[in-house]
C-alpha cells in the first residue's frame, strides 16, 4: 500500500514540476501526456473556426478527447486521434458566445487512465470595416467633429501660465485644439462698477488676460470667449448672481459686450479717461453668449431677450463675429433638458423665437454629478447625449435660416460635481466632496472615446474638454505640477487621428460589429487617403465598479475590404501609457484580419496607409 501511494505521488510531482516550468505537457493518471500546438486560441463572434491541434504520447489504448467547462454559444469538433496521436479540434464561437477569456479542459481517456490540460479561449469580437462611406453618419458621411479645450480664468487658477512659463503653453499648443473656450467668473469679470461719473478702476483686465493672451498665442489663434455671467453690480444681478431681465439691464449688458469685442478687436474702448486696450494683435472672432441659463436663472424666453439686445451690438462693432447660442446645461434631465428649452428658442421671430444671427448652437453633455456612481452608470448616460443631439439637429432643421447651424459640445466630462465652500459636494450636500479620478483613469481612455465616436456619428461638430488645467476628476494637464495626465493624451490622439479643419475632414466608413455593447468602433478615411479604426474597450468588469480596471477584450478587425496597404501602425490608450510620451506607435504586420488586445478599459487605433 505505501508503495501504491509513492508511485502516484510521484506522478503528481511530475505534473507539478512540468506545469511550473511552463511545459505543454501535463500528466494525470497512468504516465501518458497531451502536448498543444498553441496555449490560447481566439474564436471570433462569426463563427470561423479555431483549430487547435492535440498530440497524445504514451496512451496504452486508443484514446477519446473531450472538453470539460466550454462556454455558452461555443461548439467544437473533434477528429479524434489517429494511430500517429495527432488529434484536431476546432472551436467555433457563435455570435451569441459572450466576448471574454475562458478556461476549457482538453481530457483524453485511455485504457481507464486520464490525461488532461487546460487551453485558454479568447472569444472575440469583430469589427468588419467596409470601404465604403456610410452618408447616414456625421454630416452627409462626414466626420466633421474637431477637438478642443477650455479655461476657466478666476481669482483660483489665472496664474496658470505665469506658473509654468517653462512649458505652457507649449503643452497647450501640441495638444492641437481648436477655439479653444475661454469662460471668465468671479473675479476674472473685467468690469468691477459702473461708477457715474466714469472712473478707470471700474474695469480691470489683469486676471482675464493672464488666461486669454497666453490662448491667443496657440493654436488656430481664434479662441471662443465665452460671456458667461453679469458682472454684479446691483439691481443686474439677484442675490444668486442672476441677471435681472428688463429694458435697462439688457441696455446695460448690450454695452458691457460691445466693450468686451471693443477690447480685442477694435483698438479699445475710452473709460475715466483711459484706454482699455487688448495687448495681442489677435482679435476674437467667436462669443459664446452667456453660460448654463437654463440653470442659472432665465427662462427661454429671457434668455431670447438677451441674445437679441447683445449681438446687434457686439456686431455693430465688427460685423466679422460668429456667435455660439445657448450653451445650455444638459446634465440635469429635467431642468436641463433641451427639450424645456430648443422650442422657445427655434420658434418663428413673430412667435418669440431667435432673431439675431446664430452660427453654432452649443450644449454640455456630463455622466453623472455623484463621484458613488459605478461605471456602469456612467456608460449608460452616452446614448442619452447622442439622443439630445439629434433632438438639437432636428429642432434647428424646424427653421430654413437655422436649419444648417451646426452644434458643438462645448463642455464634457465625466463629473460635473465640485466642491462647496464646507468641502461638501455641491451636488449631494450630505456628502464629503471626493474628486473623481475617472476623469484621468484609463476609464477616461475608454468614455472620451466612446463619446467622441457616438457624438461624432450623430453630426456633432465640435467636442470640448472641461477643463484644461485642474484637477484629476476634470484636466488634461494638473494645474499644480503642469505635468500631463492621461487625459491630455486621449484628446491629443482624438485630434491627431481624426484629423478636421475648416476645409477637410475625415469620411466614415460603414462598419459592421459583433459586439456593441462593450466595444466601439470607429472607421474613417482620412483626406490624405489613409485609413484610421478606433477599438474602444467599455467592458465592465463588475457592476458595482467604481474607477475598475474593465474588462480585457480581443478584437479582430477585418480590413480585406480596404484591399492591399504597405503599412499598419498602433496606438493603444490604456492604463500603462507612458504620461509623460504618451502613446508610442508599433508597427503591425499587414494582413486582412488584424488581432487587438487591450488589457481592460482603454482605445486602440490603427492607422493604415494605402
Amino acid at each position: 500500500m505505501r508503495a501504491a501511494v509513492s508511485r502516484l505521488a510521484a506522478l503528481v510531482l511530475v505534473s507539478f514540476v512540468l506545469d511550473a516550468c511552463n511545459s505543454t505537457v501535463t500528466i494525470v493518471g497512468s504516465g501518458f501526456f497531451l502536448a498543444f500546438s498553441t496555449s490560447t486560441i481566439i474564436t471570433t463572434q462569426d463563427g470561423a473556426p479555431a483549430a487547435l491541434i492535440v498530440t497524445v504520447s504514451g496512451a496504452p489504448t486508443s484514446s477519446t478527447i473531450t472538453l470539460v467547462n466550454m462556454p455558452t454559444g461555443m461548439t467544437a469538433q473533434i477528429t479524434q486521434p489517429d494511430a500517429s496521436g495527432a488529434a484536431t479540434i476546432h472551436f467555433v464561437a457563435s455570435p451569441n458566445a459572450a466576448p471574454g477569456t475562458y478556461s476549457v479542459q482538453v481530457l483524453c481517456t485511455s485504457g481507464g487512465s486520464n490525461a488532461s490540460k487546460d487551453v485558454t479561449i479568447v472569444v472575440a469580437p469583430t469589427a468588419v470595416v467596409s470601404s465604403a462611406v456610410d452618408s447616414s453618419l456625421g454630416i452627409n458621411g462626414q466626420l466633421k467633429q474637431f477637438m478642443s479645450t477650455s479655461f476657466q480664468p478666476a481669482e483660483w487658477d489665472y496664474p496658470f501660465f505665469q506658473n509654468h512659463a517653462a512649458i505652457e503653453p507649449a503643452q497647450l499648443n501640441s495638444l492641437g485644439s481648436q477655439h479653444i473656450r475661454i469662460q471668465g467668473i468671479s473675479q476674472a469679470v473685467p468690469w468691477k462698477a459702473n461708477s457715474n461719473p466714469q472712473v478707470a478702476s471700474d474695469w480691470d483686465f489683469t486676471m482675464l488676460d493672464a488666461i486669454v493672451q497666453p490662448v491667443l498665442s496657440v493654436g488656430d489663434h481664434s479662441p471662443e470667449f465665452q460671456i458667461a455671467v453679469a458682472p454684479s453690480f446691483s439691481g443686474l444681478v439677484d442675490s444668486s448672481g442672476h441677471l435681472i431681465v428688463n429694458a435697462a439691464n439688457l441696455q446695460l449688458m448690450a454695452s458691457y459686450f460691445a466693450n468686451l469685442v471693443c477690447y480685442y478687436n477694435k483698438g479699445g474702448f475710452a473709460w475715466g479717461r483711459q484706454t482699455f486696450k487688448s495687448p495681442s494683435a489677435y482679435p476674437i472672432t467667436w462669443w459664446g453668449i452667456f453660460n448654463e441659463y437654463n440653470i442659472n436663472g432665465l427662462t427661454a424666453a429671457e434668455y431670447v431677450q438677451l441674445y437679441d439686445a447683445v449681438v446687434p451690438a457686439m456686431l455693430a462693432v465688427d460685423p466679422t463675429l460668429k456667435f455660439s447660442a445657448l450653451e445650455l446645461s444638459d446634465y440635469d434631465y429635467q431642468v436641463g433638458d433641451p427639450r424645456n428649452n430648443l422650442p422657445t428658442f427655434v420658434a418663428a421671430t413673430s412667435a418669440g423665437g431667435v432673431n439675431a444671427r446664430v452660427d453654432v448652437a452649443s450644449t454640455h453633455f456630463y455622466s453623472s454629478c455623484n463621484q458613488q456612481d459605478p461605471d456602469v452608470v456612467l456608460f449608460s448616460t452616452i446614448p442619452g447625449f447622442v439622443s439630445d443631439m439629434q433632438y438639437f439637429r432636428q429642432q434647428l432643421a424646424s427653421r430654413p435660416d437655422l436649419a444648417n447651424v451646426p452644434v458643438w459640445v462645448t463642455e464634457n466630462n465625466v463629473n460635473a460635481d465640485y466642491s462647496a465652500a464646507n468641502g461638501m459636494s455641491n451636488c449631494n450636500p450630505g456628502q464629503t466632496f471626493v474628486p473623481d479620478t475617472r476623469g484621468t483613469t484609463a476609464f477616461f481612455a475608454a468614455w472620451r472615446p466612446y463619446i467622441f465616436s457616438q457624438l461624432g456619428k450623430a453630426g456633432s461638430q465640435a467636442l470640448y474638454h472641461w477643463d484644461y488645467a485642474a484637477d484629476t476628476q476634470y484636466s488634461e494637464v494638473d494645474y499644480t505640477t503642469g505635468n500631463k495626465y492621461l487625459s491630455y493624451w486621449v484628446d491629443y490622439t482624438l485630434s491627431q487621428m481624426f484629423p478636421v479643419t475648416p476645409t477637410a475632414s475625415p469620411t466614415i466608413l460603414a462598419l459592421e460589429s459583433s459586439d456593441v455593447s462593450s466595444i466601439e468602433s470607429l472607421a474613417t478615411k482620412n483626406p490624405d487617403g489613409s485609413y484610421v479604426i478606433m477599438i474602444t474597450d467599455r467592458a465592465v468588469h463588475s457592476p458595482s465598479d467604481n474607477n475598475g480596471p474593465g474588462d480585457p477584450r480581443t478584437v479582430v478587425v477585418d480590413v480585406t475590404a480596404l484591399g492591399k496597404y504597405s503599412s499598419v501602425t498602433q496606438l493603444t490608450l490604456q492604463s500603462d501609457t507612458d504620461l509623460t510620451k504618451g502613446p508610442q506607435p508599433t508597427t503591425l504586420s499587414p494582413s486582412p484580419k488584424l488581432s487587438i488586445t487591450l488589457n481592460g478599459y482603454g482605445s486602440t487605433f490603427l492607422h493604415v496607409i494605402p
